[in-house]
């Protein structure tokens, strides 16, 4: 069982995978199905370099885990309940936004 420290944590690992539009792009590729780097450099339209970087976050949030195929390299989720998890936390964030308008939203430039 995790004490309440070790589920801040946790959250505040997924909350930095998620900061960034890469990753999030990579997640949810990765949610359809594991992939080599290449393919998904190509797919997200980043360099190899840049994609690398944000792999390794994602390694080492505990989020994705490299899985060696002789010479190369395969990408995929670290636990299947990930793409769950990303399906409700897309799915609930979009309820709340279709249901919630931020009375400051013009002026703060927010929602």
């Amino acid at each position: 069982m995790l004490n309440l420290a070790s589920e801040i944590e946790v959250l505040a690992r997924f909350g930095r995978a998620l900061a960034d539009p890469i990753r999030c792009q990579l997640l949810l590729a990765l949610r359809a199905a594991p992939a080599y780097p290449s393919d998904l450099a190509d797919a997200i339209g980043v360099s190899r370099t840049r994609l690398s970087n944000h792999l390794a976050c994602l390694r080492d949030c505990g989020l994705v885990v490299a899985v060696p195929e002789g010479r190369r390299t395969r990408y995929e989720l670290a636990d299947p309940r990930l793409g769950h998890a990303l399906d409700d936390l897309r799915t609930a964030v979009v309820a709340v936004a279709e249901d919630v308008t931020c009375a400051d939203a013009e002026e703060k430039g927010c929602c």
